[in-house]
């Protein structure tokens, strides 16, 4: 099922709501708060989480929530009037400090999660800067996941693998690819690329580990 937000391009009316709602605001952030981009980044989740429903508007969207345990997959979640299901990731980037490379989902939940139509993983990245304690809003991503171009995305190898940003401050955005075509290309860069390498790594790790038997074999007690 298509999102009416995605596929009409409702969401970059969201991106401006939410860029404008947090350049408004001037008193989030503690002296203490601004010195660390961790802290920032909780306190801008936790003031979309108390407004998102208000910011993008009630009659868009229903059955808002944003109660979830600190691993699940979505920081907030809701539905619209159609009946599609969005689980929300938020995700800060500070434009002054060095590369960060955030981990977004696991490869097997984000699969598991598609294989229903009306589902999305939508990512709110929102870029900013700070002049003194105030946040500077300087961008806004709000898309699910398979607008990111994978030119802009890498694996993690964590569980079954982690699709990561692979550098916060290169966003790339392609709204005409479908779903299938990205989840094709999804299921190829695991299949051809990292799960290889993946076995490439547990077999070097399996022979050093024959060769360290080996050694403590011939060890005296």
């Amino acid at each position: 099922m298509k999102s009416k937000l995605f596929s009409t391009g409702q969401y970059t009316d969201i991106e401006k709501k939410i860029k404008l709602f947090l350049n408004q605001q001037q008193s989030f952030l503690s002296g203490t708060t601004a010195k660390s981009p961790r802290a920032v980044g909780d306190a801008i989740q936790d003031i979309l989480a108390e407004h998102f429903d208000t910011i993008v508007g009630k009659d868009t969207i229903c059955n808002y929530s944003s109660v979830f345990a600190r691993r699940a997959m979505a920081d907030l979640a809701f539905e619209d009037v159609a009946g599609c299901y969005y689980r929300v990731d938020v995700k800060t980037h500070r434009l002054s400090t060095q590369f960060n490379m955030p981990n977004l989902t696991s490869v097997e939940r984000l699969s598991k999660f598609y294989e229903d139509d009306k589902n999305y993983f939508v990512i709110l990245m929102v870029v900013y800067d700070l002049e003194n304690i105030a946040v500077k809003v300087d961008k806004v991503h709000f898309v699910p996941i398979e607008f990111l171009d994978w030119s802009c995305l890498t694996m993690g190898a964590l569980g079954w693998g982690q699709i990561q940003i692979a550098n916060s401050n290169r966003i790339c955005v392609n709204s005409k690819i479908t779903r299938k075509q990205w989840m094709l290309t999804f299921c190829d860069i695991l299949l051809d690329h990292f799960y290889p390498g993946e076995i490439q790594k547990i077999d070097e790790r399996i022979k050093r580990f024959k060769q360290v038997r080996k050694f403590w074999e011939n060890h005296s007690d």
